[in-house]
């Protein structure tokens, strides 16, 4: 394909800077939260020279995350401000493709950690429960090792998706607008889009699952403590746990619908409902990570040590 060049720099609308600002925010809010997961989970071990399953989980979580938000960054603000990239040959495919890549991957880890928590969690005496609690800690690097081999197929599906509709629609890209590169692509790759919507579909349909399983078997445990008038500090702590999974799996079910709107708006070149689909979904990372945080009594404790308001005993409580 060759380089093209649009005659006319697109302006940029109050609309397009008022979300580029806002996407830099929680962008940036977002790469700090996850770098400080990440330093705290590397210095721990450099120290221990060893790492458990919930820790794995929460560091691929991190890099992912800060990543692909630094990336998602630098293409929208390419996109508002200098959209002309998109004309440089093969640019605008790998960043497209790379941000998916990352994109997935979080999305994938995130339901890995679900599972995972559901299944260490979750009280259960069936005999299939029984063997995963006890082999869990040996699947998940596999795990982990097979949601980022996944989310690098679909990266390269997005990557031949995109550079294919470049290529039958060069002279409408030629007008400088960013999302009518996807113009065309249902003609040709309608199979990738199932594919990748498919991905989607399964991993929430893992999230969902163990996330009711999960709530099940701790409401069941709380119920069992009220019957037998037993109160003590474990039922707090299964109270906020309960309180964790639902706020999580209203993000995640949040983000899975924006993720399909995606698919379904860029086809039909809705620049203004685009933008917004993706400033909701630039905030699950960020929200979902601080949950992590917070849930963290190690991670929380650093986060409240180097926030500014740290000698504020009300921020400590």
């Amino acid at each position: 394909m060759e380089d093209c060049h649009s005659p006319d720099q697109p302006s940029v609308t109050s609309y397009n800077a008022m979300t580029v600002a806002i996407v830099t925010l929680e962008a940036f809010a977002g790469m700090w939260i996850n770098a400080l997961i990440v330093s705290v989970i590397c210095m721990a071990w450099v120290k221990k020279k060893t790492l458990n399953s919930n820790e794995k989980i929460l560091l691929f979580l991190g890099c992912s995350r800060f990543w692909y938000l630094c990336i998602a960054w630098v293409n929208s603000f390419l996109a508002t401000f200098y959209p002309n990239y998109i004309f440089v040959h093969h640019v605008f495919e790998l960043a497209e493709s790379v941000q998916n890549f990352l994109n997935f991957s979080n999305f994938w880890v995130s339901a890995c950690l679900c599972v995972f928590y559901c299944i260490k969690i979750a009280n259960f005496q069936n005999r299939f429960f029984i063997y995963l609690k006890v082999k869990i800690d040996k699947m998940m690097p596999w795990l982990l090792l097979g949601s980022v081999l996944f989310s690098l197929v679909i990266g390269i599906l997005v990557y031949k998706m995109i550079d294919r509709a470049l290529r039958n629609n060069a002279n409408l890209t030629c007008q400088g607008i960013i999302w009518k590169a996807n113009i065309g692509i249902e003609e040709h790759f309608l199979p990738s889009y199932f594919l990748i919507g498919f991905v989607f579909a399964t991993s929430f349909t893992a999230v969902i699952f163990s996330a009711f399983l999960l709530l099940f078997s701790l409401w069941r445990h709380k119920h069992n403590m009220q019957t037998n008038s037993t109160k003590d500090i474990s039922m707090d702590a299964h109270i906020k746990a309960m309180k964790s999974i639902l706020s999580f799996l209203i993000m995640y079910s949040i983000n899975f619908v924006s993720l399909i709107l995606t698919l379904v708006y860029s086809k039909k070149n809705e620049n203004d409902m685009i933008f917004l689909i993706y400033l909701i979904h630039y905030a699950f990372p960020v929200l979902h990570s601080l949950i992590l945080i917070f849930s963290n009594p190690k991670l929380k404790k650093i986060l409240l040590r180097i926030l500014p308001c740290v000698n504020c005993k009300d921020c400590i409580k």
